[in-house]
């Protein structure tokens, strides 16, 4: 039987409706539009799925666990009951994303040393071997939400932010993000345009052509 899992999938604001429409173009149970994302149900494949196809998702975060939290040891005992071994090896690398706030964590840096002691102190060898940290291309991302007293913990399974299509070698300050640029089109109406003919677009500030 297929295991239903649960997805969330980022995206800034104004493009959740769009978002929506596309993942469940893409084969999910369900969706639900929330501020910057929408929460999504399907299979693993699903996950998959978006991270390789969706053009207006930043980020696939399959969720693992969430759990009350109101102080920051029961948010290390929390991230704690997760099976790390599942999911990083002893000698791999892993970087914490965390944001929103929690009762006795001072500020995101202090957050995300707790998730990160929690999980390395799960995996640690007696020999002293451990996982190590790497912010830039970690083998597992480990994203974290903190609302009201709900935390969410969520592998990051597109790794970087999926604007990040790999062709780009050089930008400017300010560049229009793909995953933007994809929403503009879209809501543009370009879809519906290209079902009857070949559209025109013009754009008149095009710096590297994103559009």
């Amino acid at each position: 039987m297929r295991e239903i899992l649960e997805f969330f999938v980022t995206c800034p604001k104004g493009v959740e409706g769009l978002l929506r429409d596309e993942v469940l173009a893409l084969g999910a149970e369900s969706a639900k539009e929330t501020v910057a994302g929408v929460s999504v149900q399907g299979d693993i494949e699903l996950g998959y799925r978006l991270c390789l196809w969706s053009r207006l998702g930043n980020r696939v975060l399959l969720v693992l666990k969430r759990f009350l939290a109101g102080t920051a040891e029961d948010l290390y005992a929390g991230v704690q009951m997760i099976d790390w071994r599942d999911h990083l090896a002893v000698d791999g690398t892993l970087a914490i994303d965390f944001t929103g706030s929690l009762a006795g964590v001072d500020n995101t840096h202090f957050g995300a040393l707790k998730v990160k002691d929690a999980v390395v102190d799960q995996l640690r060898r007696p020999d002293g071997s451990r996982p190590g940290v790497d912010k830039v291309r970690p083998d597992l991302r480990i994203n974290v939400h903190c609302h009201r007293g709900e935390v969410q913990l969520a592998l990051d399974l597109s790794g970087a932010s999926l604007h990040q299509r790999g062709y780009r070698k050089q930008q400017g300050e300010a560049p229009l993000r793909e995953t933007l640029a994809a929403a503009v089109l879209i809501r543009a109406g370009i879809h519906q345009q290209l079902e009857h003919d070949e559209p025109v677009i013009l754009d008149p500030f095009c710096g590297s052509g994103t559009l």
